[in-house]
């Protein structure tokens, strides 16, 4: 299990640096926390150091957004927050994306856990009584 502390926003780009490193093929990730904890800011720091050229936004209503990172790969990010039943993931072609070749970047998992593929990595982050957040995996 690993774990990494982002001491700051000004921390992210390195703290995603080194989540991608430890977690060197992986390509589907579930990311656990409260409301507020920093899932969406984690993930757009790790789309960054990816080589994402466009701004990361939670696909809230969307359920998913695409991206491509610097090396022409797909990067997928799912929010699951508004999610009722499984058929609306199933509906967006959720078993494309996760039989594709992209990375799959996820939050809210809880709601979907009946169907995450045995090799996803569950990340949680939590916030610490300093401020700081702390990512195990």
């Amino acid at each position: 299990m690993g774990k990494i502390i982002i001491d700051g926003v000004d921390d992210l780009d390195r703290a995603a640096r080194e989540f991608l490193k430890q977690t060197e093929g992986v390509r589907i990730y579930a990311f656990y926390g409260s409301m507020g904890a920093g899932k969406t800011t984690f993930i757009s720091a790790i789309c960054r150091v990816l080589g994402v050229g466009d701004e990361v936004a939670s696909p809230t209503f969307t359920i998913v957004n695409e991206y491509r990172a610097a090396d022409g790969q797909a990067v997928y990010h799912f929010d699951f927050y508004r999610i009722e039943r499984l058929q609306e993931v199933l509906d967006i072609g959720y078993e494309e994306y996760i039989d594709s070749d992209g990375i799959c970047l996820m939050e809210w998992p809880e709601k979907i856990e009946d169907i995450l593929p045995e090799d996803t990595l569950k990340v949680h982050i939590e916030e610490q009584p300093d401020g700081s957040r702390a990512v195990t995996f």
